[in-house]
């Protein structure tokens, strides 16, 4: 018991932190965007200064210069912005390990979609974390990003293979997981690996006397530019593992690649926007088309989908049964799996009253997607899911 509620609790502490960094993270990102793209150059600047920018927020005006390299002296005090993202990502890698890898066998395996033994897929889920960043950074530091267009596709082709990768290899919680936590490394590694050394190099060069070179500052400018336009699929894809028509379903990977699209080309509204150009409104017509697509693609049920006439007849009993032998051993008042001490989420599945009180919630995670049982555990077959789908449908 007391490892179940040890467990519990960190998972708890380390969601809070990660949500609290997070929040700072892309606040500061988003403003200091916001803040480069409505600068406006003045004839009275100091040289070496880009623009300046007029805000007024708490009460008070603030005036906000940006040099585009450096100033020609070090200032005597200097803000960093660099906890914010290296907290961000520590706490949920922490996360993800006590969450994902300690329990791999429900929600990073899926035995349905390949059988892996949980060391096989925590060791897959690392190093393909490490490659895809390894392969980022070597396209990067090719030059091909000084290339836009050219990039920005095929960075989109490179993580949507990597989806249907993930989704054929991981459980379709653990895949969209997977796929977050691999852009939040790419996001998190720029700020460690780029951003703060060249701001480092700049600092020493000011302290030293010399110039510093302007290359720094516009490598350093182009990957923040990147992680301002990953940073809207990156909230979706962690928050996704609540909403099971989302990843339990058969076209999940397609969500994913929908998602992948419609977060740049909403960042892309707001970025015209505060760079003083007309407002691209045609952008909420391509969202609203790719939300509507996610509604149809998350509506195709499971993978695996029983098709022709059901063997077993679709009756009260038999939607019990099934619900009883798959489900209870968790979902009871004294669940009976090893590690679980209370039914999850408090829902019950021990009786005919708690199985026909949450026949639409069974419905959401079982039939009409396969996000329970979690890593298909209990080998619920395809056809036991159409029987449930088919008698909620009588139900209505």
């Amino acid at each position: 018991m007391w490892g179940s509620i040890i467990s519990e609790w960190t998972s708890l502490l380390l969601r809070w932190l990660h949500v609290v960094a997070a929040i700072a993270w892309i606040g500061s990102s988003f403003y200091f965007i916001a803040l480069d793209l409505s600068l406006k150059p003045k004839g009275d600047l100091p040289d070496g200064v880009q623009g300046e920018a007029w805000q007024v927020h708490g009460g008070g005006f603030y005036r906000i210069m940006k040099y585009l390299v450096a100033p020609s002296q070090m200032p005597d005090e200097l803000t960093w912005f660099k906890w914010e993202a290296y907290t961000t990502w520590l706490s949920g890698f922490a996360l993800m390990v006590v969450v994902y890898y300690l329990e791999a066998d429900l929600f990073l395996v899926d035995r349905s979609i390949l059988d892996l033994t949980p060391f096989q897929a925590g060791l897959f889920s690392f190093f393909s974390l490490a490659l895809a960043w390894l392969l980022y950074e070597a396209a990067c530091r090719t030059g091909l990003a000084q290339r836009e267009l050219p990039f920005a596709i095929g960075g989109y082709v490179f993580l949507v293979a990597l989806t249907y990768a993930f989704t054929h290899v991981l459980s379709g919680r653990g895949a969209f997981n997977q796929i977050g936590a691999l852009i939040g490394t790419i996001m998190v590694a720029n700020v460690f690996a780029v951003i703060i050394p060249n701001q480092k190099k700049i600092v020493a060069a000011l302290i030293a006397g010399q110039a510093p070179d302007p290359k720094l500052g516009k490598t350093s400018k182009e990957r923040s530019v990147h992680n301002n336009y990953l940073t809207l699929p990156v909230v979706v894809l962690m928050i996704s593992n609540h909403y099971p028509l989302l990843y339990a379903t058969r076209f999940n990977w397609i969500i994913v690649a929908i998602i992948l699209a419609l977060g740049p080309v909403i960042r892309h509204f707001f970025n015209e926007g505060h760079a003083g150009r007309k407002s691209p409104w045609w952008v909420w017509g391509v969202a609203a088309i790719g939300v509507i697509a996610i509604l149809f693609l998350s509506a195709a049920g499971p993978r695996e989908v029983k098709s022709g006439a059901l063997s077993a007849p679709v009756t009260v009993a038999n939607v019990e049964e099934i619900v009883m032998s798959r489900c209870s051993m968790c979902h009871a008042a004294e669940p009976v799996w090893a590690g679980i001490v209370t039914a999850p989420k408090g829902i019950l599945l021990d009786a005919p009253e708690h199985i026909h009180r949450n026949i639409r919630l069974i419905g959401r995670v079982a039939a009409w997607s396969t996000a329970m049982p979690p890593g298909n555990i209990t080998e619920m077959t395809s056809e036991e899911r159409a029987i449930l789908a088919a008698y909620i449908e009588q139900a209505r």
